[in-house]
């Protein structure tokens, strides 16, 4: 081939890696933008492009999204509002992911309602999907993930609440299918109805420095559940039920069997609260499914009357618990134990199972979001190393 050849080629070569490699266009969607709605932005959207929203209401629009590759976030002094306004997209969702690896950041969805009761603000049906900073509010539910096994759902420092009480039960602030992996980090979830306010039936799942805690009028049912099984870390998180709850396990695990191959429940460092005056399961699992089950809960702190017992083959160590009066102010949503807590300190050394350490690397940081702690000279059981 001779040298022009050759540097013909080149160039060419380098013209495809340019193109695959430059950035996409952004589309700004807004009342005075180039796009005025969300649909018309879903519709004319390439791979790779990002998708800026300016502040305000966005009344009934709705959308699918196609693309494999989309950023999509929220501008300007407010997070905009998605209001489904009594529309969804194909009878599903205010807005639905087919398939593609998406980030939706600074965004809020309202009021979903779909004629099956079982609307969503999004409905995630396959691939990779990051949420951050996004607020769900009056849906039917707020995230429903699909059950494709090698989809990942990540949500950050994410506000989920308000279910409505006009539609039917069962209505879960975060339901997740049989994916892959799921993680959900610096997140709240408050006030559900009959549902729960985290549901994963993910092979692989990762809570870590949550607030799930009810409001005093809340009616979930399970504040966390993983029904399928699979491997679950919680870590760092406090889970709450109200008085009104509508079942008495705050945290579940198994009960409709064993859908995954490998079945691990790793709890550690959370604050388990209960406004039961009696009853409260602060763990619940299901034993009666065909593959064994291992369960391991470290430094928890169980907060109210109510049992948190290990069963044969179980590992429970340097977990703790205290009457629902010695909370200091749980109304300020203010759960970490006093400086002169007889119970600093009292906790062991967390172990690492399986590659994963189960000692905490951060702390939930109201409103939304965490902060990073140091490893302490002696670990402290609940979800907070840091005094009040």
């Amino acid at each position: 081939m001779s040298c022009s050849r050759v540097a013909h080629v080149l160039v060419l070569v380098a013209l495809v890696v340019w193109a695959t490699a430059a950035p996409g266009a952004t589309l700004v969607v807004g009342p005075e933008a180039p796009i005025r709605t969300v649909a018309e932005a879903a519709r004319i959207a390439r791979d790779g492009d990002v998708v800026e929203i300016q502040s305000g209401e966005y009344r009934g629009d709705v959308a699918v999204w196609l693309q494999k590759r989309l950023t999509i976030r929220g501008v300007g002094p407010t997070a905009p509002v998605m209001r489904a306004d009594g529309r969804s997209a194909e009878g599903k969702a205010i807005w639905v992911l087919r398939d593609g690896a998406f980030a939706i950041e600074n965004i809020a969805f309202e009021g979903a309602r779909v004629p099956d009761l079982n609307g969503a603000g999004i409905r995630f049906e396959r691939g990779r999907l990051t949420l951050r900073r996004c607020r769900f509010v009056d849906d039917e539910n707020g995230v429903l993930a699909g059950n494709d096994a090698g989809s990942e759902l990540i949500v950050e420092d994410s506000e989920f609440a308000h279910a409505p009480r006009d539609r039917g039960p069962l209505k879960h602030l975060l339901y997740v299918g049989r994916i892959g992996r799921f993680r959900v980090t610096g997140s709240r979830f408050h006030d559900a109805y009959e549902g729960h306010l985290i549901k994963s039936r993910a092979r692989e799942s990762h809570v870590a420095y949550n607030l799930l805690v009810d409001d005093v009028d809340g009616m979930a049912g399970y504040e966390l559940e993983f029904p399928d099984g699979g491997t679950a870390y919680v870590v760092g998180n406090v889970i709450g039920q109200s008085a009104t709850t509508t079942n008495p396990a705050v945290v579940a695990y198994g009960a409709e069997g064993s859908y995954w191959g490998v079945n691990a429940l790793y709890l550690s460092h959370n604050t388990l609260l209960s406004d039961l005056a009696a009853g409260t399961a602060f763990l619940r699992v299901w034993r009666n499914n065909p593959a064994a089950t291992r369960v391991v809960a470290i430094n928890n702190l169980t907060v109210g009357d109510g049992t948190f017992v290990a069963a044969a083959g179980d590992r429970f160590q340097g977990n703790r618990t205290l009457p629902r009066a010695a909370m200091r102010d749980s109304e300020a949503l203010d759960f970490h134990l006093g400086r002169r807590s007889a119970l600093r300190g009292t906790g062991v050394v967390p172990p690492t199972v399986d590659g994963h350490s189960l000692a905490p690397s951060a702390e939930f940081a109201l409103p939304l979001g965490t902060r990073p702690i140091r490893r302490p000279r002696a670990w402290s059981p609940g979800a907070f190393q840091t005094p009040n």
